[in-house]
């Protein structure tokens, strides 16, 4: 089911819905002299920004990856992102729920839904999948099986808080929830509980490291991540380490790792102070020994105010490192690389401006993924606003890099 105009409508009346969609924006593109691309099962926008560049850089194009009218969609950050043949095929996460304008965020479901859009041509067009395997949050969950084969060439792992679901056809269908196991047993998490997203880098056909945080019970902004690893199959989990150390007096959450050619692990955390919402910004952290152990590497960036945005992480073709996030202060996505493995940083690109906020001047946006494509373009995917889609929809932003 998704959500317009204040009620659930079903896939074959959504039909119906975006049909109504097209009309107006054939007409729109009529209008400026720009061409909309649209497909059957939600749209696809090239008119806003198609044509704007970055200082120096190739065009950036920005589409529709999941929207609709009456509906909220967002926080990719909190469900994954997903590639298979060298990025043709893209698969992205997002919760959706009834739009409505007010204070915070644009949605008032008690309960949001999750859903699956997915690309076959690099990020371009993109179609709505409705998944009843994706949820996790049915309130019960089984113990693992383990047998998972992480290499397999369909392979996809969801983590959502406690639980995690795993898909072994690209993410058309989904087996779980499953629990971690003993691995809240563990003496270092000990008074602490889960709150951790998509974070995984697959070692070998059994072995998987998960990078997930917890936070003491009473704490809500004193999460800290972990390295989580599994060498058989998915069946049993074991911590292996504190990415910062839990005594470290900040927020340290939603790591974006990624593993170098060389073997080299880095990963990007979400830092607040807490109680200070206007202090947010993004640290970069890199591992030589498989997650044993992490060493700071550089401070990526700053990112606002309004409890800041969580970075996301993607290696390039060329070894390049590619760091996408949202700064709500500034209003607008970037982007930054980096030649030596997050070491350092080059000056920030303007990824996207000009969001549309509401009356009551609310940011929300962000939260992205970020993957590189066969064409060797890199897609960010976030949670975007503009004048002509005012509701939240998840946005897909294409951009190619220079040559090294």
């Amino acid at each position: 089911m998704v959500c317009r105009q204040g009620r659930c409508v079903s896939p074959k009346n959504r039909r119906a819905d975006r049909l109504e969609a097209i009309y107006s924006l054939r007409i729109l593109a009529v209008l400026t002299g720009l061409v909309a691309l649209l497909n059957g099962n939600g749209w696809t926008d090239t008119v806003s920004g198609a044509s704007s560049r970055s200082k120096g850089q190739a065009a950036v194009e920005h589409f529709i990856a999941a929207g609709g009218a009456g509906c909220f969609y967002g926080w990719p950050a909190n469900n994954g992102a997903w590639t298979w043949d060298d990025g043709r095929e893209i698969l992205v996460g997002f919760s959706y729920g009834r739009f409505v304008e007010q204070e915070g965020h644009n949605t008032f479901e008690q309960r949001d839904y999750d859903g699956l859009t997915r690309s076959l041509d690099g990020g371009i067009t993109w179609k709505i999948e409705n998944s009843a395997t994706y949820v996790p949050d049915t309130g019960m969950s089984s113990p693992s099986p383990g047998g998972f084969v992480f290499d397999a060439p369909g392979f996809a792992m969801r983590v959502k808080y406690a639980k995690f679901l795993i898909s072994q056809d690209r993410g058309r269908s989904w087996q779980g929830p499953y629990r971690f196991g003993a691995l809240m047993d563990s003496r270092e998490l000990t008074g602490m509980r889960l709150s951790s997203r998509t974070g995984y880098v697959v070692t070998g056909r059994n072995a998987c490291l998960i990078f997930m945080s917890a936070r003491p019970n009473e704490k809500d902004y004193a999460d800290k991540s972990f390295v989580a690893e599994t060498t058989d199959g998915g069946k049993t989990f074991q911590f292996i380490s504190w990415i910062v150390p839990r005594d470290d007096p900040y927020r340290a959450v939603m790591p974006s790792p990624i593993r170098l050619e060389d073997g080299y692990l880095a990963v990007a955390l979400r830092r607040r102070i807490p109680e200070a919402d206007d202090i947010c910004w993004l640290d970069c952290y890199g591992s030589r020994d498989n997650g044993r152990t992490w060493t700071f590497l550089s401070k990526i960036a700053e990112t606002g105010k309004h409890n800041g945005n969580p970075p996301a992480l993607a290696v390039l073709a060329d070894g390049r490192v590619a760091c996408v996030y949202g700064d709500r202060t500034r209003i607008k996505m970037y982007l930054r690389l980096s030649g030596d493995g997050g070491r350092t940083w080059g000056e920030e690109i303007v990824l996207r401006d000009q969001f549309q906020m509401d009356k009551f001047g609310e940011r929300d946006f962000g939260y992205p993924r970020l993957v590189q494509n066969h064409r060797g373009e890199l897609v960010a995917l976030y949670y975007w606003a503009t004048k002509d889609h005012f509701e939240q929809h998840i946005a897909a932003t294409i951009w190619r890099p220079k040559s090294k």
